[in-house]
């Protein structure tokens, strides 16, 4: 009966890390620790919420900078002390003797980092910078990336571990982009953003290809709101940076950031 409770307040799809949280947090009330992989924003909201209801269980968090959008986790039980613990992070370097260095994205480093075999639970954040990228993986993994990753899109790069505290983060580029919508609805933003037809957009929504806020939405009528980031898988991801308002004709003026 439990389960079935604790199913009711996630999305089918979440239940099997639902299921491995639970088994986490289990543990770690009879006296075991675990260290996950990395987590996004939503595990991370899961996982809290159901060490929350078990006294004798903390989880610490870490991404390898205060900022970061992925990180690992330490489940642990209450009693012990997680500042000095290892997160299991490592910083990795990529750069090149190539001019054309700079024209990389984010898509592609992550591309030829998955083109290794690598499971993206592995990888945390990626910092994409004119002079090349600095990223970070779980350390069991460290080694072999360091040794295997010579290619980026066609590109031979250099890549080297560096301590963490050699980290440099680098803001999030968002192009940004102004829509004036007639109303706030997650199919009507999402096929003005990425330039498709309303129905275009409805297949992959319904699909469950999309998600707000790291959560998958598959109804096209859900109202965004500011601050709302949606993802649309093979098209990217974008930000609700601002509802700016409503015009004479009742439109919604809207600032909208696309990650780059």
């Amino acid at each position: 009966m439990m389960q079935e409770q604790l199913y009711a307040h996630f999305h089918p799809d979440e239940h099997r890390f639902v299921d491995k949280a639970a088994e986490w947090v289990e543990r770690a009330g009879q006296h075991s620790v675990k260290l996950t992989d990395f987590l996004d924003p939503r595990q991370t909201f899961i996982l809290t919420t159901l060490a929350n209801r078990n006294p004798d269980v903390q989880v610490r968090f870490d991404g390898g900078h205060p900022d970061a959008e992925r990180k690992r986790a330490l489940v642990a039980p209450d009693y012990r002390v997680l500042d000095d613990e290892e997160m299991g992070i490592s910083l990795i370097e990529i750069t090149s003797e190539d001019e054309k260095l700079k024209e990389l994205d984010h898509g592609d480093f992550m591309g030829a980092i998955l083109g290794l075999g690598i499971k993206r639970d592995k990888i945390g954040d990626i910092y994409v910078r004119e002079d090349g990228c600095h990223f970070l993986v779980a350390s069991e993994i460290a080694d072999y990336i360091r040794l295997n990753l010579s290619q980026v899109h066609r590109l031979h790069v250099r890549t080297e571990q560096l301590p963490l505290d050699k980290l440099k983060a680098t803001e999030t580029k968002l192009d940004e982009m102004f829509l004036s919508v007639a109303s706030l609805r997650l199919d009507g933003i999402v096929s003005d953003v990425y330039r498709l037809s309303r129905a275009k957009v409805l297949v992959p929504i319904k699909a469950g290809r999309c998600k707000v806020n790291w959560k998958q939405e598959e109804d096209p009528s859900k109202p965004l709101k500011q601050g709302d980031v949606v993802s649309l898988q093979g098209f990217g991801r974008f930000k609700v940076l601002e509802v700016e308002g409503v015009t004479k004709k009742g439109r919604y003026r809207l600032k909208i950031g696309k990650y780059a």
